[in-house]
């Protein structure tokens, strides 16, 4: 993954109390907390750099006096996040979750200040040790096997500029763009690192590259209209044998992947022999059951998916470019009605149920 990070281990520790004052019943200040707070344009990247000790301490409360009996609160430690970060404690659970700019999470509750109740004793802060766990957030992510063409896709289609080279796994790292539209719309859309056959299982980058599918809104697969062969020493797949392993490892990996919206981009259709093969291909999505039987029983997955639309494409020649940009924004646009829908049904039944 090189420069990208998406995962990282930080230690918090929320602030100790104030002691307290016991000839004249004074409370000690609480100790300062510890946040995590949402915010665009920041990196885990920026983080480690930022805090190489990975540590974060809120302050101590003030201590009661004859001044001031009740102490003040400790400073707060406030972190910036990047959106789409999952908070899990040292046994995997999650604790929280930041998807939004300004949303906050109590990392580490300071400790209370010295009181009647405490001896006029300061208690520690909470501490612990917490994983942030990075699942990029886009509106459209891109799916395909090693060098079907995915990174000149996004340079196709957004301002994006990934390095491009002609062997497997060149994207390494997720690469985000935006697709800009006449009406000033914008649909980001990610790049991710290709996956290989066993990727469910970890394989390649498998986890690495599947746990940022999750929180995209919809699905593009990009395959190649020749086949796909990762090297001599694994099996040569077909194009209709590549949209099946595709849809294995996504329900393999969460089967709620593939009820996620989909396009189907047949890329490099500049090739020879590129027309004859996506006839046959359209032929097989049009009726997929009646060539199952033509592929192996562990490469057939239990639900296939459903495409909103098949776009043939080149990225060499910019051939179906313009037409898959308004596919994307139409199915968008579908989606974002849909949810809006439901919404106004959700309120109306809570407005007949509370009459």
């Amino acid at each position: 993954y090189n420069n990208f990070i998406d995962d990282l281990r930080v230690y918090v520790r929320g602030g100790t109390g104030g002691m307290g004052y016991p000839n004249l019943g004074g409370e000690g200040g609480r100790g300062g907390d510890v946040w995590f707070v949402a915010r665009e344009r920041t990196t885990l990247k920026n983080i480690r750099q930022k805090y190489p000790q990975k540590r974060f301490v809120a302050g101590t409360g003030a201590n009661s006096s004859v001044k001031a009996l009740k102490g003040e609160k400790g400073k707060d430690c406030e972190v910036h996040m990047p959106l789409g970060i999952s908070v899990l404690d040292d046994d995997g659970k999650q604790i929280g979750e930041l998807n939004a700019a300004g949303e906050r999470f109590l990392a580490a509750r300071g400790g209370l200040g010295g009181s009647l109740a405490t001896n006029f004793l300061p208690c520690k802060g909470q501490r612990r040790t917490v994983h942030l766990d990075l699942k990029l957030i886009a509106d459209v992510g891109l799916v395909g096997f090693p060098n079907a063409g995915k990174s000149s896709l996004l340079r196709k289609i957004s301002h994006a500029k990934p390095e491009i080279e002609n062997y497997a796994f060149t994207t390494i790292q997720p690469e985000l763009g935006k697709i800009m539209y006449a009406d000033y719309k914008q649909i980001s859309v990610a790049d991710l690192p290709g996956l290989i056959e066993g990727a469910h299982a970890n394989k390649g980058m498998g986890h690495k590259f599947l746990k940022h599918v999750e929180r995209t809104k919809q699905l593009l697969l990009v395959v190649d209209i020749s086949g796909f062969q990762l090297s001599i020493k694994t099996h040569f797949r077909t194009a209709f044998e590549t949209i099946l392993l595709l849809t294995k490892e996504l329900e393999l990996y969460k089967e709620e992947l593939i009820t996620k919206p989909a396009l189907l981009a047949i890329n490099k259709m500049d090739l020879p022999c590129a027309k004859d093969n996506l006839d046959e291909l359209m032929t097989q999505l049009e009726n997929p059951q009646d060539f199952l039987h033509l592929v192996e029983e562990e490469m057939i997955p239990a639900n296939t998916l459903e495409f909103r639309g098949v776009i043939p494409i080149s990225t060499y020649t910019g051939e179906g470019i313009e037409e898959l940009k308004t596919r994307i924004r139409n199915s968008i646009d579908e989606q974002a009605e849909q949810v809006n829908e439901e919404y106004r049904k959700k309120k109306l039944l809570l407005l007949q149920t509370s009459k």
